[in-house]
This record gives structure tokens, sequence and C-alpha cells, in this order.
């Protein structure tokens, strides 16, 4: 296929339905430009936002990645986004109401909640919780505080239409980034966006998972990179420029790129940092 034969284009524009840290919605454009002009299947195992999915929307895609609450709901938009709209309007935008919700997760109860159920609460949790952060503690319980917001937009009904429809071909699995990407053939095209590596001690955040995001995963990613080169897969990686990172890439195409990152507490740490977009095709 080439990035032309996507979803039909005159469809409502389906956008990501929930913020994820490290979102890249404010890269699509350099992301976007980069995309290699003709490929197969689309492949994303850090699945996040979607933000690059929703924008090229591919007729075939494997998305995919290690939280299995993230997975669920994008499984549920796809399959029950009725069951799902009618759950979220449920929800209130209130303090107490809020902590009630995100403690859920420290009770065996929860286990027994449907997919449909926990699916609308992240999303809720997603909506209302301080800067819209994903994170958890070592026991794998959402920790985030309640937010300040002007009315937030708990249930979007437009938009997970939209998203349903557009997620209807899509394979959503919970997988490891080297299983997901481990039956990429020649031609296939694979966007991953990891958890970054840290610029400095203090700027490390990888809460996405109970279990981070180290240095030796960062190897073993770019050592999957070098498996797909040299299977012939075109793969694409965003990432921080943390020494440890261009050494590891200094063998592929790599590029500089400004970003704006919110996901620090303090508004005056925010701002344009340099980051890096990997490629092994020009």
């Amino acid at each position: 296929m080439t990035c032309n034969a996507l979803k039909n284009p005159k469809q409502v524009k389906a956008k990501p339905f929930i913020k994820w840290a490290g979102g890249k919605s404010q890269l699509l454009e350099e992301l976007i430009n980069r995309v290699p002009k003709h490929f197969n299947r689309y492949f994303e195992p850090f699945l996040g936002g979607g933000a690059l999915f929703f924008a090229l929307r591919p007729v075939i895609a494997h998305l995919s990645d290690i939280n299995p609450e993230l997975i669920n709901v994008y499984q549920v938009v796809r399959d029950n986004p009725d069951l799902l709209i009618e759950e979220l309007s449920k929800h209130k935008y209130e303090k107490i109401y809020y902590y009630k919700i995100r403690n859920v997760d420290r009770y065996e109860t929860f286990n027994n909640w449907s997919n449909t159920k926990r699916a609308a609460r992240l999303i809720y949790l997603n909506k209302t919780c301080f800067n819209g952060l994903y994170r958890v503690n070592s026991r794998g319980e959402f920790n985030v505080p309640f937010g300040r917001h002007k009315n937030p937009t708990i249930c979007d009904t437009e938009n997970l239409i939209a998203c349903s429809e557009l997620l209807q071909s899509a394979e959503i699995s919970v997988k490891s980034f080297e299983l997901a990407v481990k039956d990429a053939r020649a031609d296939d095209f694979v966007y991953f966006d990891p958890p970054y590596a840290p610029l400095n001690k203090t700027s490390n955040f990888t809460g996405y998972s109970k279990n981070g995001f180290d240095e030796a995963m960062q190897v073993k990613l770019k050592e999957t990179c070098v498996e797909l080169n040299r299977k012939g897969v075109k793969f694409m990686l965003s990432n921080s420029s943390a020494a440890i990172v261009l050494e590891l890439y200094k063998d592929f195409n790599v590029e500089f790129v400004k970003a704006s990152r919110a996901i620090n507490s303090n508004a005056a740490k925010r701002g344009k940092i340099n980051e890096i977009i990997v490629r092994n095709y020009s």
C-alpha cells in the first residue's frame, strides 16, 4: 500500500480519545513527513494515545502495548462503543467521587468489573486526573491526584464512534514490543514510541507500567531494530536525545527535532527540548 491508500478521509476524523504521557500530537507533522511513502502493514508496539495511527489511518494495523488496561480500552472502543458511552455517561467530575473511582483497583472486587466498566474508568480518570497523566505504583495501582479542569469532556460520543470505526480492522493486543513485531516482513512499517531514556536523574518518567523501562530495555529495543533492519522492515523511532540513545542508534539515520513537553508538574520547567527521530531509511 501507499500512505494514500488509507481509510476514507470523508469519514468523521477520529482523533486520540485518551491523553498519554509522551503523546505525539504536537510532533505529528514532523513524524508524518518522515513516514515512508510506500509500506504494507503498520505496526505500533508502544500504542499509548495512538496519535500517529489516527493521523495515518492505515488499512492494516497491528496495535499493541504492554499495558493491559490501555489495550482493554482500545478493544472496548472497537467492539462495544455504545456500551462504553453508556457507562461513561454515569461518571461525574467531582473530587470525592474521583478518588472513589481511582481507588477501586486497591480491592479484589475490581477484578470482577467488566471490560467495558474498566475501560470507562480509565477514560474517566484520564479526563479528570492531574495533567491527563497515566501513572501506577509498584503494585499497579493508579496513583495520580485529582486535576483541576474547566468542565472536562468525559464522554466525546462522536469521536468514540469515529475511533471505533477506524479500529474495526485493527489487530489490538497486549504484547511486549519484541513479540509485537516478530512477524513483521519486508516493506512493513513499524513506529516505536517507547518510554524515553532520561536526560538526567530527575527527568525519568516510566510509570506507564509497574515494571518501568530501564537502560537494559532500551538496549533490547535497539537490538530489535537491528533485526527489523536485517529483514527489510522499515522502522521509525522517537526518543530523547540522551547520550545512551545517540550511541545506540549511531549507525542509523538520526535527526533532532524540537518538542514541547508538558509532563512536568512545575509549569516553569515545561518547554521545548531536543528529541530524536531515528529511521533505517531516508
